[in-house]
């Protein structure tokens, strides 16, 4: 894992000493009794890069064009996916982004601080709350309304709230405040929104790779850091997928990198386009992977997918579409293998939406 050098150490102390006190003052959040037709312009705030995070702004976007039908969506981000992810997106019209590396192109990231006081919406949402830099730009950009994170109750405060969840349990709090039915319903799910040509693609692609048998499993088993496990770790655990599930095709699904925790043994799918990626895993049966971006972008193409977790379960879970996860420092190999059988036996409804 890299580790941060002295700039980023000194510019991450900055921005929190700067936003410390930003956003305690909860009662601009109010917005009960407001008619939500009236909301016309939103802005999203997530500057952050990375593959997984994006995702997990997705059901955002969904509960915000139920409940604002009126509303048109900016974003701010950092790096070139979001206009990827959110490309049948239609309600998102603009892409305000971020370098991925500030300091490399300092000049572009001073301009996009600069515009934003001179912006002005109906509605700001400030999608994680411990975000230094999401609480600054949500301050200095005009708008009737901000929310800077979720405020607890009494039913969530006690809980880790899910990393996918927190904006939208903020946005809910804001419209009704005494209502806690109304706050914890049903939140969306994970949601890339492939095309019927997309899955279509999908669909070929992966009739090519798989033999002949019926159900085809999806693997990826690259993460970073220490969410990356070892060549032994995944070694025993595809030897395992193998014994257990001999009527399956496995097909492994590499990283950008191009490497394999199981040396290329499994068939294999190697694309750098992310929503390629997704058609595929999405006419797969079940996805099997580690914490990282993929797994996120598998759950958001609508496969059953399992996530193999240490620690961060609450957090970061694959939910809805028979989806869960597994702590494996807590569990053992038949565990993880007698639920990849119980969720490929499960008759998902493509349609239904799940709040586990």
């Amino acid at each position: 894992m890299k580790v941060p050098n002295t700039v980023d150490r000194f510019r991450r102390k900055l921005m929190r000493y700067l936003t410390n006190k930003i956003g305690n003052d909860l009662h601009q959040q109010r917005l009960k009794g407001i008619e939500n037709n009236k909301i016309k312009r939103i802005l999203i705030v997530r500057p952050n890069h990375r593959l997984g995070n994006i995702l997990l702004t997705t059901p955002l976007v969904n509960e915000i064009t139920t409940t604002f039908p009126n509303a048109t969506i900016d974003m701010i981000t950092r790096g070139p996916l979001s206009p990827i992810v959110f490309q049948n997106y239609h309600e998102v019209k603009n892409f305000i982004l971020l370098p991925r590396k500030p300091f490399k192109s300092i000049l572009k990231y001073v301009l996009v601080w600069i515009k934003m006081p001179f912006k002005k919406y109906d509605l700001i949402i400030n999608t994680v709350k411990c975000s230094s830099s999401g609480k600054l730009l949500t301050k200095i950009t005009p708008a009737t309304y901000k929310i800077y994170e979720y405020e607890d109750m009494e039913k969530t405060k006690t809980e880790t709230i899910h990393h996918g969840k927190e904006a939208i349990i903020a946005l809910r709090s804001a419209l009704y405040p005494e209502d806690s039915l109304q706050i914890l319903k049903e939140i969306p799910l994970l949601d890339i929104k492939l095309s019927k040509k997309e899955l279509h693609n999908g669909k070929e692609k992966l009739n090519s790779l798989k033999g002949r048998k019926e159900k085809t499993i999806a693997l990826f088993t690259f993460a970073t850091g220490d969410k990356c496990y070892s060549k032994l770790w995944w070694s025993q655990f595809y030897s395992n997928l193998l014994s257990e599930f001999h009527d399956c095709n496995i097909l492994e699904i590499l990283p950008a990198e191009n490497v394999s925790q199981i040396d290329f043994k499994a068939t294999s799918f190697y694309s750098k386009d992310i929503r390629e990626i997704a058609s595929v895993m999405a006419c797969c049966d079940i996805f099997v992977g580690a914490d990282s971006g993929i797994m996120h972008l598998a759950s958001s193409s609508g496969v059953p997918t399992i996530g193999l977790f240490h620690g961060r379960i609450a957090q970061f879970r694959p939910y809805g579409n028979g989806s869960t996860a597994l702590d494996i420092s807590e569990s053992i190999m038949e565990d993880w293998m007698a639920k990849i059988h119980e969720v490929l036996s499960l008759k998902v409804n493509p349609e239904a939406t799940s709040n586990t």
